[in-house]
């Protein structure tokens, strides 16, 4: 009996039109255009002001089920990557089920952080592989402005708001869809990146507002040394795996945490820059959003095509990591 084998069958994003360029963020913190984009590739990103992380995903996720001509009752599965989601619970996964009107779907939400959509599709895949479902949508989105202290210059600059969102489908062929993943964790580091409020550990309180445990805090040396590192060796590992040069590789869609971690990535993998998928520069760090984001512009740009190799890798708070070889299908 064949293997059945998950393919990306239709992909979607949204940014929403409010941009927070450098200039911008000059007025707020003590930081200027130049020094933003020599150290992070940054130039611009996006703030949503037209609700919560769900309303984000719906743009999306109709670009998906338009793409692909079916409607949202067709769908049996959502996995929703976030980090910010609408509340605790429900799952935003339900909220945005209600939202579309996707009936017959059960969902959950995946808090992975920057690798939350590697996490979520590579899951999908493998609910897809299973024969069980037949039609799963997985979305990354992120209301980072919801968490941002914008007097904060170490991190207002990174973060925007974004949503991608693919499907998942038994692929037609064998040969093509999702071909390998490998994830990984190290709860040590998560002392770099964090947010410490909110949860069982710290409920909100007088005490927690007042000490901003309510917003993301991260050690950007410590960070940016380790994801160098975790991203470009994963890369470097799935083509192992797979027995492929970075020759062999057509496209590299790597998180969009900072240029120069995009670039050591690149570099490991013996990459020409023409072949890596680019667009901090618009958008920032959209967590969860950045590689489905990716996916999609290219797509829609003509610039993805049928039989080409894909390696998707990401880097995020947790510690983690992983990369996902897809060998693409539409």
């Amino acid at each position: 009996m064949n293997k059945i084998r998950a393919a990306i069958t239709s992909v979607g994003h949204y940014v929403p039109p409010k941009v927070l360029s450098n200039f911008d963020l000059e007025k707020m913190v003590d930081t200027n255009d130049e020094w933003i984009r020599t150290r992070t590739g940054i130039s611009e990103r996006r703030v949503f002001e037209g609700g919560a992380t769900s309303d984000l995903a719906i743009p999306a996720v109709q670009m998906v089920l338009k793409n692909r001509g079916i409607t949202a009752d067709e769908i049996d599965v959502i996995i929703f990557a976030t980090v910010t989601p609408d509340m605790f619970f429900p799952a935003t996964a339900c909220v945005l089920q209600e939202k579309i009107g996707a009936k017959k779907a059960w969902g959950f939400d995946i808090s992975a952080a920057c690798s939350g959509f590697v996490y979520a599709l590579s899951v999908g895949t493998q609910l897809v592989e299973t024969g069980a479902y037949k039609k799963v949508l997985v979305v990354g989105a992120d209301k980072m402005s919801s968490i941002m202290d914008y007097t904060d210059r170490n991190t207002a600059i990174l973060f925007g708001d974004g949503a991608g969102a693919v499907l998942l489908e038994p692929s037609s062929d064998p040969a093509l869809g999702v071909i390998d993943h490998k994830l990984y964790s190290d709860g040590s580091g998560g002392q770099y990146l964090y947010m410490k409020g909110g949860g069982s550990l710290n409920p909100p309180s007088h005490e927690s507002i007042d000490q901003k445990m309510h917003y993301l805090v991260q050690d950007g040396k410590a960070v940016f040394k380790v994801a160098v590192m975790g991203m470009a060796d994963v890369s470097a590992e799935i083509l192992t795996r797979n027995n492929l040069k970075g020759s062999d590789v057509d496209w590299l869609v790597p998180h969009q945490a900072n240029l120069r971690i995009i670039d050591a990535t690149a570099d490991r993998m013996g990459l020409d820059k023409s072949k890596v998928m680019i667009n901090i520069n618009k958008y920032g760090n959209t967590t969860a959003a950045t590689i489905p984001l990716c996916l999609s512009e290219w797509w829609h740009e003509g610039k993805v095509k049928k039989g080409q190799n894909l390696v998707l890798a990401s880097f995020g708070a947790g510690y983690t990591w992983g990369a996902v070889y897809v060998k693409w299908a539409y």
